[in-house]
């Protein structure tokens, strides 16, 4: 598939200010309680979990978003394959950054999902997975420039479909299994699917926003990651006619906990001329201790600042739909699970159509 293209959003804030983000917390406290509370005021009509934002199409890379590990390095346009072919469907799951770190956060369940699919009338085998184009720390963080006034986020995610599956990689410390088998046709008809679901979806979301981890709990937000695309994908392959075997399959997941949302406002509300300067500030300060490229002694600055700021002082500040919202934050805080998620049933899926 081609490379996609991204665009900067936002901006980030002056040098002179590094001081005033460094401040505690709660000294902000008075002015951001009264924000909040103005905020929520409109929240209690709002459905959740909010929507995903869709796109017409994805804009021009800003030259200041720069990737350490070139996307999609070897990636190519998805094949049309004969109608009466017959395609195998594989799941793909490996620890995540696994050329990195081998198996280390395989032990922790922090995993990367991707499908695989062989013709059988070739042989040939594919590889299609969806991830960030600039590595997971820009996707959950932005940039504070000193030339800028708001965060500047190099935030986008799109799929990548090659030729070939490195069979040792999913192996060894993962999972290669068949799934389902469908015709060429089935397989055509998915892959414009693919298509439009990557022109229009653009943008990677780290975190899934709930009010516990009960079952049954509040969902605030959804995240947009590699395992959702996975599950769209074989949603997708269900209802143009797949049936996938009874297997067990669990996804990892990244949970922030939090009270009901507040609505704050976009870039131009929140950081233009006529914006809220307090309320800037505040979400400048919030994301200061996630600025890349730190030293040892930094990061573990940071780290403190990080913990006091969502745990002890429970604040968080979410970007969603490039709009920013305040998260009352609860306790366990932050967790990763990783959580079965069944395979979609074609009678169910052909139902709710």
């Amino acid at each position: 598939m081609e490379q996609a293209r991204n665009a900067g959003l936002g901006a980030g804030g002056r040098r002179g200010a590094d001081v005033v983000w460094r401040r505690a917390p709660w000294r902000w406290a008075p002015a951001l309680l009264c924000l909040v509370a103005a905020a929520a005021d409109g929240s209690s009509q709002r459905h959740w979990p909010v929507p995903y934002k869709r796109f017409s199409f994805r804009p021009e890379p800003d030259p200041y978003c720069q990737a350490k590990y070139t996307f999609c390095p070897t990636g190519s346009a998805i094949p049309v394959m004969k109608d009466d072919d017959v395609i195998e469907v594989f799941r793909l799951q490996a620890p995540v950054w696994e050329f990195k770190y081998g198996d280390l956060l395989g032990h922790m369940k922090i995993m990367h999902d991707a499908v695989g699919f062989r013709s059988t009338s070739t042989g040939k085998n594919y590889t299609m997975e969806w991830y960030e184009l600039f590595q997971l720390g820009n996707c959950t963080f932005p940039h504070l420039r000193p030339e800028m006034n708001a965060p500047f986020w190099c935030n986008q995610g799109a799929a990548c479909f090659f030729e070939g599956i490195d069979d040792i990689h999913w192996k060894e410390n993962g999972t290669l299994v068949l799934v389902a088998t469908v015709s060429g046709n089935v397989f055509n008809k998915m892959a414009k699917w693919v298509k439009q679901d990557n022109e229009t979806g653009i943008y990677y979301e780290t975190w899934t926003v709930q009010a516990s981890p009960e079952k049954g709990a509040e969902t605030w937000f959804e995240s947009y990651d590699c395992s959702k695309f996975v599950l769209r994908t074989y949603k997708k392959l269900a209802e143009l006619g797949a049936e996938f075997k009874k297997i067990e399959t669990n996804y990892t997941r990244i949970f922030l906990y939090s009270g009901e949302p507040a609505y704050l406002g976009n870039e131009t509300s929140i950081f233009g001329p006529a914006g809220d300067k307090t309320l800037a500030l505040a979400i400048k300060r919030f994301y200061y201790p996630f600025k890349p490229h730190l030293t040892t002694k930094e990061f573990l600055l940071s780290f403190l600042q990080m913990f006091d700021t969502v745990v002890i002082h429970r604040q968080f500040y979410l970007f969603y739909n490039f709009e920013y919202w305040f998260l009352p934050m609860k306790f366990p805080f932050i967790k990763i699970t990783y959580e079965e998620i069944p395979l979609p049933n074609r009678n169910k899926t052909l139902s709710g159509l």
